[in-house]
């Protein structure tokens, strides 16, 4: 039986860990409150921000797979997550002498600066402009000069059940169109899960292929956010939204406008799921409208 820790075991950790229960696997997740962990997951508790915290991980570990996330945007909680979190999780499979055969970080297409509509693959320069993305990309340098065999996979915006956001927006008329193509990348819930999962399968096979230490996850379509607004408008038979005007609110901080690339993580036999907004949003649309009596 293949034993996996998921450090960080939220919304893309529990939804891997349930899968890998299915297929027979041991799964431990770690997190602060593990009473909110799916049945099946074994619990163990532990603050990964907090560099003294106490941390005893099973024994035999095969693979591992850190997925924290932050508490809020603030450049501290990147840190205790990513960088504080990472160390001392390194730190204590060095101490307990576990050696897994893989450890999988998920971190985010943010260390990009692209922001004119380029596409971006793994070769892509990563030169990050903001403190979240220079702390993930240090996070990932930490990981990768361990020693120990990991691969980094470089997220998109997680996009799923729950998650309502822009939803709420475009229901609410607070969304804008901006005057310019600003190209997104998105990555649904599923397929955040399905990916490490894939990754976990290749290197257990009896004669794995070679990992690599970089992949992209995000789905087929890097889509302009217009097209994705209007596409919800529809769902929610609402109209369009508007043109962003000269008096409307400026909008959020935002990532770059960039097209990233998913032929790698395909070219090892992924399968996506949900391979765009369109065949990811309409579920949690439905879900949306049902709970507003819509």
């Amino acid at each position: 039986m293949t034993r996996i820790v998921i450090a960080g075991c939220g919304y893309v950790g529990s939804a891997l860990g349930v899968e890998l229960v299915g297929e027979g696997h041991e799964v431990f997740g770690l997190r602060r409150d593990p009473s909110r962990l799916p049945s099946g997951i074994e619990p163990l508790q532990a603050d990964l921000s907090r560099r003294e915290s106490a941390l005893v991980l099973p024994s035999g570990v095969d693979f591992a797979v850190y997925c924290a996330s932050p508490d809020d945007a603030s450049p501290n909680a990147y840190r205790r997550a990513y960088l504080d979190g990472l160390e001392l999780f390194l730190r204590t499979l060095r101490e307990q002498g576990e050696k897994p055969r893989r450890i999988l970080f998920t971190s985010s297409t943010s260390v990009y600066a692209q922001d004119r509509g380029e596409w971006v693959d793994e070769e892509s320069p990563a030169r990050p402009t903001r403190p979240a993305g220079e702390t993930l990309l240090l996070a990932e340098r930490l990981l990768l000069a361990s020693g120990l065999p990991a691969s980094v996979v470089r997220l998109g915006g997680i996009y799923g059940p729950g998650r309502m956001r822009l939803i709420e927006q475009v229901a609410s008329g607070a969304a804008r169109i901006d005057p310019e193509p600003h190209f997104t990348n998105r990555i649904h819930r599923d397929d955040a899960a399905g990916l490490l999962r894939h990754l976990i399968a290749l290197a257990s096979r009896p004669d794995p292929p070679e990992l690599l230490d970089l992949y992209l996850g995000v789905d087929c379509d890097p889509a302009d956010e217009a097209d994705v607004l209007r596409f919800l408008a529809a769902g929610l038979s609402v109209d369009p939204p508007p043109p962003r005007g000269s008096a409307d609110p400026a909008p959020r901080r935002r990532a770059g406008s960039k097209r990233c690339r998913n032929d790698r993580i395909r070219a090892s036999g992924y399968a996506f799921r949900v391979p765009s907004f369109r065949e990811g949003y309409p579920g949690i649309v439905r879900a949306w409208r049902a709970a507003h009596g819509g």
